[in-house]
């Protein structure tokens, strides 16, 4: 049964507390890092003969690490056992609960999902504004993205509690989204004419502006798409394209992190403020917990990704390939730096707006040294 099919009975029945039992999160992959609290007090634990209060959540994408390895075993193990049994969790990845990606942001709104994850990289048609903090070539490391984020949060989680009645309380990240090519590659100057798998306007944005051919696709459909001969190189996550095989379809991949992929983990105002005081606290505790051990393993990730992708001895979680990894060269960087000025910002605007001008150059312009300038009319 689709999950959001449980919501629509339940909200026509007005049973508005049953409704507010159930949750959503989501987002990326990444792999587990145990949270490890104290253990609750026997005074914290549920009353004997009394049910646990229970969440249903709708989480990240199935079989990607941050789902398997970290969002799952929190709702799944660690609320229990971080209430002493009060309160419970179920989880279930958005793309096998009917729930689309792009309709989350509205879902959380209407109250219809009063917990949910939704992809940052979903919000560019509606609301681009919200896209800044990950524009292709913007951060070409983990480092420069935490501190990006930190400039554009405060933004963020205002415009989301204002405009859309949404608590954001949690924002994670996937690892870097780099570029699996089938012929060889020296540079990112030579993906000049190649016909390139990306899955958002900015990522086009760069691809075009480095001479190559865009093609906007989703997850599942690189291999389909490497495989037919549709698509010569593809833009995805380091680990999540070693585990579409990717090593056997393609025989180089650039170190250079086009984008990375944030996702936010809101609530539904109304919902969050009828949750228990105790489960909204604790999980005002645990949740910044869950965003940090995603961020490491997300950074662990991108190595080890890269590293399973070369064959590396050092290779962990992943299957070992035979590719070659191109580094990032001088001229990459300076490609980098100069398409981000002239052709990525300067579209992001023309799509978005003078107002997202405003917004880029009071949060990220003065972090970055880069001012965004209102297309003329």
């Amino acid at each position: 049964m689709h999950i959001l099919s449980a919501f629509f009975p339940a909200m026509r029945r007005g049973a508005v507390v049953w409704c507010m039992a159930f949750a959503a999160t989501g987002g990326v992959q990444a792999q587990t890092a145990p949270v490890s609290p104290p253990t609750p007090s026997p005074s914290a634990s549920a009353p004997a003969g009394q049910a646990p209060y229970k969440l249903r959540i709708v989480g990240g994408l199935a079989g990607l690490n941050q789902y398997t390895r970290q969002e799952e075993p929190f709702w799944n193990k660690e609320l229990s056992r971080l209430s002493g049994g009060r309160f419970e969790a179920e989880i279930v990845p958005f793309d096998r609960a009917g729930v689309p990606g792009s309709e989350m942001l509205r879902l959380l709104q209407l109250g219809v999902v009063p917990f949910g994850t939704t992809l940052m990289s979903s919000f560019t048609a509606q609301y681009p504004e919200y896209t800044a903090p990950d524009l292709a070539g913007l951060n070409p490391d983990i480092a420069t993205l935490k501190t990006t984020l930190a400039a554009f949060r405060p933004f963020l989680e205002k415009a989301l509690r204002d405009q859309h009645g949404v608590e954001a309380l949690a924002i994670y990240v996937y690892p870097a989204q780099v570029v699996f090519c089938k012929k060889p590659l020296r540079s990112l100057a030579e993906l000049s004419g190649r016909r390139i798998r990306v899955s958002s306007s900015t990522q086009a944005d760069f691809v075009g502006a480095l001479g190559g051919v865009p093609v906007l696709t989703g997850f599942a459909q690189i291999v389909p798409g490497l495989t037919a001969g549709n698509v010569e190189c593809a833009i995805t996550g380091t680990m999540s394209g070693n585990t579409l095989g990717l090593p056997a379809l393609t025989s180089h991949v650039h170190a250079l992190p086009i984008t990375w992929g944030l996702a936010v983990f809101g609530a539904n105002r109304t919902a969050w403020t009828a949750l228990p005081p105790d489960l909204r606290a604790l999980l005002g505790r645990e949740l910044p917990k869950l965003e940090a051990a995603i961020w490491e393993e997300s950074e662990r990730e991108t190595a080890d990704g890269m590293a399973c992708n070369r064959g590396a001895s050092n290779c962990v979680a992943g299957r070992k390939g035979n590719m070659v990894l191109v580094p990032v060269s001088a001229a990459d960087e300076r490609s980098r730096r100069d398409i981000l000025y002239s052709a990525v910002l300067p579209r992001w605007v023309q799509r978005c707006g003078a107002r997202c001008a405003q917004i880029w150059n009071q949060t990220i312009g003065p972090l970055r040294g880069l001012v965004a300038v209102p297309a003329s009319k």
